[in-house]
């Protein structure tokens, strides 16, 4: 996602460092069993949370639903096989810059966490 300027984006491997690097538009969701893809994130322009909204949660599993009929993806299968366990894995990455325009609010809270 480095340098995205608009699209989604689902992330079901791995990330690298600086992820999100001159990200200006656009969303991702990067699955993150490990708790750990915050450390590898570009801090300073980036707010991140966990997939709690059900329209973002809508979003990023028929993203996954539709990654799993066009690939068959074992990954993404079993993530939707145990979707109410897997879907609290899920990281949403947005550019500060961008959230006064999301349809929706990434929290039920005031403001989002920045990524730290």
């Amino acid at each position: 996602c480095e340098y995205m300027t608009g699209g989604v984006a689902v992330i079901l491997g791995g990330i690298g460092a600086n992820f999100g690097a001159g990200m200006t538009g656009g969303m991702a969701y990067v699955y993150d069993p490990d708790g750990t893809a915050q450390n590898l994130m570009n801090i300073e322009t980036l707010v991140t949370c966990p997939v709690t909204v059900a329209h973002w949660e809508d979003q990023v599993k028929s993203l996954i639903e539709q990654h799993v009929a066009e690939t068959e993806s074992q990954r993404g299968t079993e993530i939707l096989r145990h979707w109410d366990l897997e879907k609290g894995n899920f990281l949403q990455v947005c550019p500060r810059e961008m959230l006064v325009h999301l349809p929706h609010p990434l929290t039920h809270e005031v403001q989002a966490m920045p990524a730290e």
